[in-house]
C-alpha cells in the first residue's frame, strides 16, 4: 500500500489549525485521526503538538 501524498508539504500551520487539533485533541481522537481531519501528515501532527505540550491520545 503506497503512502498518502500531502500537497501541503512543509507548509507553516495557522492558528485554525492549532485549534482544531486542540479540540480534537482533548476530545480523545488518536493522531491518526487528527492528522487525516487537518489533511497533514502524522509526523508534522505529531511534532507540533509535541512542541505546544498538546497531549494526543495513544490509540492501541
Amino acid at each position: 500500500m503506497a503512502k498518502e501524498r500531502f500537497e501541503r508539504h512543509k507548509q507553516p500551520w495557522n492558528g485554525e489549525e492549532a485549534g482544531k487539533l486542540k479540540l480534537l485533541a482533548s476530545k480523545g481522537h488518536g493522531l491518526k485521526q487528527i492528522a487525516k481531519a487537518l489533511n497533514r501528515s502524522e509526523e508534522s501532527t505529531r511534532d507540533f503538538a509535541k512542541k505546544h505540550k498538546i497531549a494526543v491520545a495513544k490509540k492501541r
